[in-house]
């Protein structure tokens, strides 16, 4: 699996989920994140070539981004992350923001739907499928390559799938075997995740009560 995979995942998903809603612009993505300490080294900090920040610097980043929408006259504003390690600073952000501003027209959805998707329904849909559970993995397994496969194959070292001995740690796969990947099953979440953060969207929008 190729670098920035998460920046390229999230920019074309959320594309998708902005056509589907039709009145929806989609920001520039967000590539620093929260990726473990520093020093000490934690985290994805252990991995040469990753760039971390705090997750107070990462709230406030997306603070600031939401006030500047709400600004340029957005009234939904959506916070979608395609990693697992700060869904709770979306949560929180959107949080704080909705209190302050509940006397305003102005709301934040922190959209966990979107990575719960790929962490469960995803999964359990690879399984009915045929997938078998030691080869779904947690990065860069059998779910992770194909959502990749379906959204950008040049992501992806095709060359080393079917590599032996079995791909491990050391390669970057964890906990699973992409060996059976294709962009067929990725197509599978590629559409449940679209229409599953889709219609989260319009259910929050639908249950705001603003002030006029």
């Amino acid at each position: 699996m190729a670098l920035g995979k998460h920046d390229v995942r999230v920019k074309y998903l959320a594309g998708k989920i902005a056509e589907r809603l039709g009145n929806a612009l989609v920001a520039p993505v967000v590539s620093y994140v929260p990726e473990g300490s520093i020093d000490p080294p934690t985290g994805h900090m252990k991995f040469p070539g990753t760039i971390s920040i705090s997750d107070k610097i990462f709230e406030q980043l997306l603070e600031s981004a939401a006030r500047s929408f709400k600004l340029h006259g957005f009234t939904t504003i959506v916070l979608i992350g395609d990693h697992g390690g700060y869904q709770a600073d979306e949560r929180l952000v959107a949080d704080r923001l909705n209190r302050e501003w509940v006397n305003r027209r102005v709301r934040v959805f922190a959209a966990l739907e979107y990575y719960k998707i790929t962490q469960g329904a995803y999964v359990e849909k690879l399984l009915s499928a045929g997938a078998k559970s030691n080869e779904i993995g947690t990065h860069a397994g059998l779910a992770d390559t194909s959502l990749m496969l379906a959204i950008d194959p040049s992501m992806v070292r095709t060359d080393r799938i079917h590599a032996a001995p079995k791909l491990g740690a050391a390669d970057g796969v964890y906990g699973g075997d992409p060996a059976r990947s294709s962009a067929e099953l990725g197509q599978i979440g590629v559409d449940m995740i679209v229409n599953g953060t889709t219609d989260a969207i319009r259910q929050f929008i639908a249950n705001q009560r603003r002030p006029q």
